[in-house]
């Protein structure tokens, strides 16, 4: 029983005001969705190469299987204008142990450092500690300031609490799951795409058969779920899960765990914890989750390759049978050797029936 008021007090607290802007209004449910579903589209070659160039009669888009009308589609490249494209660095000083933060900071230092010249695309730092989420220094192209907003978060990541056990484990999931709401509501805002890559080993799952949930904290946590997907997908933002501690953490429970919870939730009663765990929302946001690997620095690079280039398609919302269905998605590339990445599914909604 007090493993249960212990995860609805959590996901309470997740719908606090944002430290990012102003309370957003709650999703709505049920209501009519007028707006097309966009998905940003990374296709790769088998070395795992961007691959630029294809049109769109190259691509079908599949929801539940159904072949999909493409409404509106756009290849962005490097020697293209597309929309505004943005990579946000998150430090998260609240998950892992001090020895994987500062090890994050010097890796992100030193992928900055391999480079010369302004950075390919806009890029800023967001520092996570325990009492406080704040921008290290502004949106920049300048490779050196950014260096110095890395170098500026060491004194930060120094003020680092733990409470130990499963509270301590509620308290981190609750304002790692604010914080990224509270980002995506504030993103929503800006134009264009986002990649935000979450430096950590990720946050508790708190799932397991000693782990008790209401009917009530299922309602709560499905709605939970649905509002992320929706505000991430809206938001254009892609998130990234890289693992701080590399071989340290080769092997270990936590590095394959997550794959359990891949699986879109359709309904609340097929609700687990481990549904809004950091690498689960980062493979269904169309991002990838790298670990077991010192090279964090390489890794970093790996994940910018996906702004070199990609593709923007849209297509018609379906009208749902009942509120926040869930629809599977998938992208198939009519080339062989090639392989597309985007958002794994999106929450349709009953359109309203308009009566004169």
């Amino acid at each position: 029983m007090r493993t249960t008021r212990v995860l609805l007090l959590i996901l309470m607290v997740c719908l606090v005001p944002p430290v990012w802007g102003q309370a957003p209004a709650p999703p709505a449910r049920g209501g009519r969705t007028d707006r097309p579903i966009t998905l940003d589209v990374v296709v790769t070659d088998k070395s795992g190469n961007p691959v630029s160039g294809l049109q769109q009669s190259d691509f079908t888009v599949l929801d539940d299987k159904q072949a999909q009308t493409i409404l509106a589609f756009r290849a962005v490249d490097e020697t293209s204008k597309g929309p505004p494209l943005q990579v946000i660095f998150l430090l998260d000083a609240v998950n892992p142990s001090y020895r994987a933060v500062s090890n994050a900071r010097q890796q992100l230092e030193k992928f900055l450092r391999q480079g010369d010249g302004p950075l390919p695309v806009p890029m800023s730092l967001v520092l996570l500690t325990d009492k406080t989420t704040r921008a290290q220094g502004s949106v920049t192209r300048d490779r050196a300031a950014l260096l110095d907003s890395v170098h500026a978060s060491e004194t930060g990541l120094r003020d680092i609490g733990r409470a130990a056990g499963f509270y301590g484990g509620a308290e981190r999931m609750q304002l790692s799951l604010r914080t990224l709401e509270d980002f995506t509501l504030f993103e929503e805002k800006q134009p264009g795409r986002k990649l935000l890559i979450w430096l950590s080993s990720g946050w508790p799952l708190l799932s397991g058969p000693n782990v008790q949930m209401s009917e009530k904290d299922l309602q709560i946590t499905f709605h939970h779920i649905v509002a992320i997907s929706t505000e991430m997908r809206e938001a254009h933002v892609t998130l990234y899960s890289i693992d701080p501690l590399g071989m340290d953490d080769a092997g270990g429970f936590r590095t394959f765990y997550y794959q359990s919870f891949l699986k879109g939730v359709v309904s609340p009663n097929k609700v687990e914890n481990g549904n809004l765990g950091l690498q689960v929302i980062a493979t269904q946001s169309g991002g990838r989750v790298l670990n077991s690997s010192n090279d964090v620095a390489a890794l970093i690079a790996g994940c910018l390759l996906d702004t070199k280039a990609y593709y923007s398609l849209a297509f018609e919302a379906a009208d749902a049978d009942h509120p926040d269905e869930y629809h599977d998605l998938q992208v198939k590339i009519d080339k062989p050797g090639l392989a597309a990445r985007t958002r794994t599914g999106y929450y349709a909604q009953r359109r309203e029936v308009v009566k004169n």
